[in-house]
């Protein structure tokens, strides 16, 4: 299959524009999602056994292997039924926001092969959370899937700044009975004004009544969510500091390190289009910045590793860095289906070693 798609899809894909390209995977793997019987067999033959490989446990979930599918490749929940089917041992879907919205203006997406990255300006486009959640209600929920199931909040381009809590929370209290874990996107460039989200002054407050909102689906009954934090890779290690002081004092369950970044490093300094810059010229950053959370927390904090993912090696880098998980998107488009798998297998030959 890795030949097939090196050889034949991808040359075809590429001649496409990116989005187009993209809802087509999306479409592909939807389908097969729905073709129960030839998803569990590929899920077989992608499953690592259980006596050769350890799954890993963070944050109170157990997770078949360490790898994962990014938020932003199945925003309004399509696809993620396939997953486990590709080799995944997790999969992350949105960024959803409360509010249905197009996002930017296209084309918004834009790859640079040679370089191993994309940039996209997409802007949270999605179907709105009371959608997803509908979708969701139609699927098995938590508990009764072979991988856990994340899903990404973010702010409504609608929404003011000083509306975002309500805005999270609204969107929190449709998910949060689907979700395995939720996670607060505040990092991506594309979104006017989000990334102020990261100050401690806006973040605090948003966090804690996300938590509270947390704690009180326990006193009605109702399982508590694992609750993590998505940040930049172009916040300096000071603000990281602070970061990690708000999610500390509120008892988050992990953090997520990095979203793309808006630095355009070497032959990215010509590139004049707007956007987050994902790929293979984000794996230092974002392994550096998870390598000084691992640090800063004595490896308390349960990191999940993205950015700039490729291949096997810069997988293993991001668990050696002190990550815990690791997730893909770009390494995909680069790689094709067959890569989720192959990453999974080598993190496990490194377990055995």
């Amino acid at each position: 299959m890795g030949w097939l798609y090196q050889n034949a899809l991808k040359p075809a894909l590429f001649r496409l524009e990116p989005e187009r390209a993209h809802e087509l995977g999306v479409d592909a793997l939807a389908l097969l999602g729905r073709v129960r019987p030839l998803c569990a067999l590929l899920e077989r033959m992608n499953r690592l056994s259980p006596a050769r490989h350890r799954s890993v446990e963070c944050f109170g979930l157990k997770f078949p292997n360490a790898v994962g599918l990014a938020a932003g490749f199945d925003k309004d929940g399509r696809a993620w039924p396939a997953a486990a089917a590709l080799g995944f041992g997790h999969v992350e879907v949105g960024t959803v926001t409360f509010h249905a919205q197009p996002g930017n203006p296209r084309p918004r997406a834009f790859r640079y092969p040679a370089q191993g990255a994309v940039v996209n300006r997409m802007g949270f486009n999605n179907g709105g959370a009371a959608a997803l959640a509908g979708r969701l209600a139609q699927l098995p929920g938590p508990g009764r899937r072979s991988i856990p199931l994340g899903i990404n909040l973010g702010k409504s381009k609608v929404t003011p700044l000083d509306q975002a809590t309500e805005d999270y929370l609204g969107s929190f209290r449709l998910l949060a009975d689907h979700a395995d874990y939720v996670v607060v996107n505040v990092s991506s460039p594309n979104t006017p004004g989000l990334r102020e989200l990261q100050d401690a002054a806006w973040l605090s407050p948003l966090l804690a009544a996300l938590v509270d909102e947390n704690k009180a689906r326990t006193a009605a009954g109702k399982p508590r969510r694992p609750l993590l934090l998505k940040i930049a890779p172009d916040l300096s290690f000071p603000q990281i500091d602070a970061v990690l002081q708000v999610i500390a004092d509120l008892g988050l369950d992990g953090i997520i390190a990095t979203n793309t970044t808006l630095a355009r490093p070497g032959p990215f300094a010509a590139v004049n289009e707007a956007g987050g810059l994902s790929g293979a010229p984000l794996r230092r950053r974002s392994t550096e910045i998870i390598n000084y959370i691992a640090r800063a927390t004595s490896g308390r904090l349960p990191i999940i590793g993205v950015g700039g993912i490729m291949d096997e090696t810069g997988a293993g880098e991001k668990l050696d860095a002190g990550a815990s998980l690791v997730q893909l998107y770009t390494g995909l488009i680069y790689r094709g289906p067959c890569f989720a798998a192959e990453v999974a297998r080598a993190l496990a030959q490194r377990q055995r070693e």
